[in-house]
């Protein structure tokens, strides 16, 4: 088995940072656009799809700004990440969501990214 590596992807939304990260954190908000049914009660997290079930833990949070998962049946050092940034020479938000995966899945996985930030940004209506 191949190690997984770490990569960011980077999108600009309209949305203010305060409005972005309750749909980053709170589980009601990312069942609309990241899983079929989010369970946020404590500092692990149940996502379902399709019957299917994962729980990722908080690893940190930190208001408006940044929160990390790592899958709980996963390696110790992986997790995946939902930032949120300024651009200094716009002043636009940007998400940056940090994830890892095997090199030649990266493809893969980035599509999968944009399908669900497409989906969350128009939730946000971005």
């Amino acid at each position: 088995m191949s190690k997984k590596i770490l990569y960011t992807l980077e999108y600009p939304v309209r949305s203010s940072p305060t409005i972005l990260f309750e749909f980053l954190s709170s589980g009601s908000a990312l069942q609309e656009w990241f899983a079929d049914v989010v369970d946020d009660r404590g500092p692990v997290y149940t996502f379902s799809w399709n019957g299917s079930e994962e729980k990722a833990e908080v690893l940190e949070k930190i208001e408006n700004k940044l929160i990390r998962f790592r899958w709980v049946n996963g390696p110790k050092d992986e997790y995946f990440e939902f930032k949120i940034d300024k651009s200094e020479i716009t002043n636009n938000t940007i998400l940056v969501i940090t994830d890892f995966a095997e090199k030649k899945d990266i493809k893969d996985q980035t599509q999968l990214w944009e399908y669900q930030v497409k989906e969350l940004l128009h939730r946000i209506g971005s």
